[in-house]
């Protein structure tokens, strides 16, 4: 419908979709649709032309809005499905929907239950998500949380929207840390190898690093590293070793989580790929000497005053290197229009060099688009940084199963607790401790900053998972309880939809253009690469219904009609809620 109003308004004033800015507002008393249009064109006089000549000569944008709203009224068929249409102060037009348009809508989303709010706009197009990327000999830390969550629920996100998704975990299993290992292994041998030894060792190396000693150990650990670019046997056995031993600790943190990808390719994928690039000329005709006869890529051009360094003065490689060898390789191999790196803030950097070195070698043209999230850091309660040299990091397995404990507590402590099997308690405690976390972490803005607090992240009242579950939990309770008295919502699906168009209360009408607005807001989840988009709208949506159930008991409505019509909008709240929760990785819960 937005995309349909939007081009009724645009094409009757004479201008394109993109000028008309045509959006949902923040405050539902706004309407379901503003624009700001007249205030923009009054500001800028070459948009004001382009309008109807009988709009140009207002005093003031609220004057033009006004006089758009006549022309819109008198021009074009936008009442057959619009309400109203007001110009608002200081120079708004807003739009309400009818409310046949909300209701006929109820029936849409029972016919379309798993699919409502999906789309085929990416019908024909891949997108390549890069997420999680845990480093090789390291523990899964709380500081892996964000990508790991937020590249999957852009993965669900993208997938409902039609588009073709590829979802890589781009390992670091490779690097001059891993000559430090090995250095470190040769010197401390491990009785029982483990990720957790492992990384003791890489944090033990950086305490004996020191003063005259941390040059003669890099020294060495840069050889180290060196050898295993090479192939050198002993140092690719100890390498495998380390990939193995990480990879099973990885795997059943995703296992917890709900995690999954396409494919794992870790940084050492890409060696060959690097070796080619390395024999081509065109490609060699980019590098020129830097520093120490160190091989760079000049990006000036882009604006970026720091070159991109491809190989060390030792003739190794360096992660950027690396990473745009992955760029070759997946624009190659997946042909995507989009690239969406799902990494942290801290390496913004890095990535406008690669995604500019890549430009300038003529791998990614101007279809393709290279997108960096840029997601804040996990920090310490003081603001700290969490740093695994330093060796206070926070274990993430420890953090899930801390939350799955607290759930745990807390259901066992309610009272409709003791009807549910054993088993089932198992599976619905696992599943809002683990929501807890993941929600608490997906409602905030991708790229703020998250400080770790154990009360915080594993509060489960108010704007968190436990909440927006614990709702879809009562809609399956409202529905249970209608159903052992007879009433049957499915009913709904084929009934006069002419018995629906009741007069609706303010309440039941807000509920209704919430749950019609869910596949815009989709959209807008995907086009800002913000999963927040579809937290703020279920805890929303979520408030609204819990309001309205408080004031109208739905099962003790007296009008059969008027209970059977809250009932349907109760279960396309069910539905919506389920949606909405899948797309953030959440689980249901049907009783709490």
């Amino acid at each position: 419908m937005k995309d349909r109003i939007a081009e009724v308004v645009a094409s009757s004033l004479g201008i394109v979709t993109s000028e008309l800015l045509l959006e949902i507002p923040e405050n539902q008393d706004f309407g379901d649709y503003t624009t700001s249009i007249a205030m923009r064109a009054f500001a800028d006089k070459s948009l004001l032309e382009k309008l109807p000549e009988s709009v140009r000569d207002s005093k003031d944008p609220y004057d033009l809005a006004s006089s758009l709203v006549v022309f819109l009224e008198e021009k074009t068929d936008l009442l057959n499905y619009v309400e109203k249409i007001l110009a608002i102060k200081p120079g708004f037009i807003n739009i309400w929907l009818k409310d046949e348009i909300l209701v006929d809508n109820l029936i849409h989303i029972s016919k379309k239950h798993y699919y409502y709010g999906s789309s085929d706009i990416g019908r024909n197009k891949r997108v390549v998500i890069d997420y999680s990327s845990p480093n090789i000999a390291k523990r899964f830390s709380i500081g892996h949380l964000r990508s790991t969550i937020i590249g999957q629920s852009l993965y669900n996100i993208y997938e409902f929207l039609g588009y073709k998704v590829i979802g890589d975990n781009h390992l670091g299993d490779w690097g001059t840390q891993f000559g430090k290992l090995i250095y470190m292994l040769k010197r401390h041998p491990l009785e029982s190898v483990t990720v957790e030894g492992l990384e003791k060792l890489y944090v033990k190396y950086h305490q004996l690093a020191k003063g005259e000693e941390k040059e003669k150990m890099d020294f060495e650990a840069r050889a180290w590293f060196a050898k295993l670019e090479k192939g050198v046997p002993m140092a690719r056995e100890i390498w495998r070793k380390c990939v193995s031993i990480s990879m099973r600790e990885f795997n059943r943190i995703y296992d917890l989580l709900g995690v999954s990808f396409d494919m794992m390719m870790g940084e050492s994928r890409y060696s060959n790929v690097l070796k080619r690039l390395l024999k081509n000329k065109h490609f060699l005709s980019y590098l020129s000497e830097g520093e120490g006869g160190a091989k760079i890529i000049d990006l000036q051009e882009y604006g970026i005053k720091t070159p991109l360094m491809f190989l060390k003065s030792d003739g190794t490689t360096t992660y950027a290197a690396r990473d745009l060898a992955c760029i070759y390789y997946r624009i190659r191999r997946f042909e995507p229009h989009v690239i969406i790196y799902e990494v942290g803030k801290e390496q913004t950097l890095h990535f406008k060099q690669v995604f500019a070195a890549a430009r300038k070698l003529g791998w990614a043209g101007d279809s393709i688009i290279l997108h960096h999230t840029a997601h804040g850091l996990y920090l310490s309660p003081s603001g700290k940084k969490f740093s695994t040299r330093e060796g206070d990091v926070v274990n993430l397995e420890e953090v899930l199963k801390e939350a799955i404990r607290k759930a745990g507590e807390i259901i066992n402590s309610s009272k409709t607790a003791r009807d549910i099997p054993e088993k089932d308690l198992e599976r619905i405690t696992n599943d809002i401790g683990i929501g807890a976390i993941k929600y608490f972490d997906l409602k905030h803005a991708v790229g703020s900053d998250i400080v770790f607090d154990w009360n915080k992240i594993l509060d489960l009242k108010g704007n968190s998972g436990p909440y927006i579950q614990y709702t879809f939990a009562r809609t399956n309770s409202v529905l249970e309880k209608a159903k052992e008295k007879g009433f049957i919502v499915k009913d709904l699906e084929y009934c006069d939809i002419e018995v629906l168009r009741l007069d609706l209360t303010d309440e039941e009408r807000d509920i209704a253009r919430l749950l019609f607005h869910f596949g815009e807001f989709v959209k807008k989840a995907a086009v800002d690469f913000s999963p927040k988009v579809i937290c703020d709208y279920l805890f929303a949506l979520c408030q609204r219904y819990n309001s309205f159930y408080d004031k109208y008991p739905i099962l003790k409505e007296k009008n059969s009609k008027k209970k059977m019509f809250r009932l349907k909008l109760t279960e396309d709240i069910g539905w919506v809620i389920r949606n909405g929760l899948r797309l953030l990785g959440i689980e249901v819960v049907e009783r709490m």
